[in-house]
């Protein structure tokens, strides 16, 4: 059977998973690129360093994203929100926006790529060159839809 989630369905695939993929464009070119994520409810907050998707959706701050929540090709759920990039600059709300993803983070294995970064100047993300600050950001998350597929 195939059909669509509910309001209570989306937020729990979008609060339950980590990775999803980001769709941005600047105009030319369109990019979709997974990224590792936590979703508080209102925002999907992510970090990165500066890159074609940072770049990318500095020109153009309003970007899809997508997260699959997939037990087999007859059994999964999958969300596209749609929304506005938005880059955290205050000081606490990047602490506030890292806390929550070290939090939700914590007790997973991740890649070297999705290791947080520290939330101080002098720290550094571990795959960035030098003395680069990282970018942590959000999606300010206005549209949501869900479908999904469950064997009888």
């Amino acid at each position: 059977m195939i059909g669509r989630l509910n309001k209570e369905e989306i937020e729990e695939v979008l609060t339950s998973n980590v990775l999803g993929r980001i769709g941005c464009s600047d105009g030319k070119k369109l990019y979709v690129v997974p990224v590792n994520y936590v979703y508080d409810g209102k925002y999907i907050i992510a970090h990165s360093v500066v890159g074609l998707k940072i770049t990318m959706m500095r020109i153009n701050p309003e970007v899809c994203f997508e997260v699959d929540d997939m037990k087999s090709f007859t059994n999964w759920k999958s969300v596209i929100a749609w929304g506005r990039y938005q880059e955290l600059i205050n000081e606490r709300e990047r602490y506030t926006a890292m806390k929550l993803f070290v939090d939700r983070m914590m007790h997973m294995k991740i890649s070297e790529t999705a290791i947080p970064p520290e939330i101080s100047e002098k720290r550094v993300h571990p795959r960035s060159p030098g003395n680069i600050r990282p970018v942590i950001y959000r999606i300010v998350v206005t549209e949501k839809t869900g479908r999904f597929e469950k064997d009888k």
